[in-house]
């Protein structure tokens, strides 16, 4: 077995790239296609089964907790998040350090970065919850694990359209005033059906009407359409780096460009030379640093 000398160039390099537009449209097209199976699978195969309620009148969708807990279909959803709650895991961590970078002289936005972060994890750990636990296995475990995954959803999302409002309120990037409209677009559309799917479930329980748990039912796919389609605005926020987003590597070049910036000729030429590497800053690129860039 090749030793690697410690501190090597060769230690730093990523093992695998992949641009992070195909991540994010891999994360969101596991649970796409996995519902759609599920929901498919369920009024070819399980019709009657995936469609009764305890109010036993005619409905003609399954609700996403009865699509998800029949055979086979189980077994394809519980597939589809396994393979992607892992990248969730690794968007929330690239957020994470992107919102520090930006908000990195401002207590409360980092505090704020901070709630949307465990948010972040909140949400994937209810979805994870109601994912393998079926409804007709643990009922309650399963309520549960929907009520944290649909709280922390809509909070992250608030939060998150927060965030960057402040971020397009100074920026002139287009892909970034983008992102936060289509941000703010698909939270009222969560938030109202979210809102709207509460009323058909309490109207179902209540009066037992034919046809309402059909209703409650779209409601719920529109919910968690669009909580994909939120999600997938990563694409224009991360649209340029590689999975995942970050790199010692770019970490170390950054300090080496100021360093060069600060000592200039100073900066010893072999030390640039033991990162093969680093790209030489720019003159150009050190009179757009300020001092207060190093603070």
């Amino acid at each position: 077995m090749q030793q690697v000398p410690y501190g090597s160039v060769d230690r730093d390099k990523p093992l695998i790239r992949l641009p992070f537009t195909r991540l994010a449209v891999i994360t969101v097209c596991l649970p796409l296609l996995g519902l759609i199976a599920c929901v498919v699978l369920a009024l070819l195969y399980h019709y009657n089964d995936a469609t009764y309620t305890h109010c036993q009148v005619p409905n003609y969708l399954p609700s996403i907790s009865a699509a998800i807990s029949l055979t086979p279909e189980r077994y394809i959803w519980r597939f589809s998040i396994g393979l992607h709650s892992a990248p969730r895991f690794l968007v929330a961590a690239a957020y994470l350090s992107f919102y520090r970078g930006r908000f990195s002289k401002r207590l409360m936005e980092q505090l704020l970065s901070g709630l949307t972060f465990l948010l972040a994890l909140s949400e994937n750990i209810g979805l994870l919850l109601l994912t393998y636990v079926s409804s007709n296995e643990t009922y309650s475990v399963h309520k549960s694990g929907f009520i944290l995954f649909i709280g922390s959803s809509l909070v992250h999302m608030l939060c998150t359209c927060k965030l960057w409002s402040l971020i397009a309120k100074y920026s002139l990037s287009a892909e970034e005033m983008m992102s936060y409209r289509q941000k703010f677009r698909l939270f009222l559309f969560n938030g109202f059906f979210c809102l709207l799917a509460a009323y058909f479930y309490k109207r179902h329980n209540t009066y037992c009407e034919a046809g309402i748990y059909t209703l409650f039912a779209l409601c719920e796919y529109l919910v968690v359409l669009s909580n994909m389609a939120f999600h997938m605005t990563a694409y224009w926020d991360f649209g340029g780096s590689e999975a995942p987003p970050w790199s010692a590597e770019e970490e170390k070049n950054e300090e080496l460009n100021v360093a060069q910036c600060m000592l200039g000729p100073l900066f010893p030429e072999r030390t640039a030379r033991q990162f093969p590497h680093h790209k030489e800053v720019k003159a150009t690129s050190c009179q757009a640093m300020t001092p207060s860039s190093y603070i």
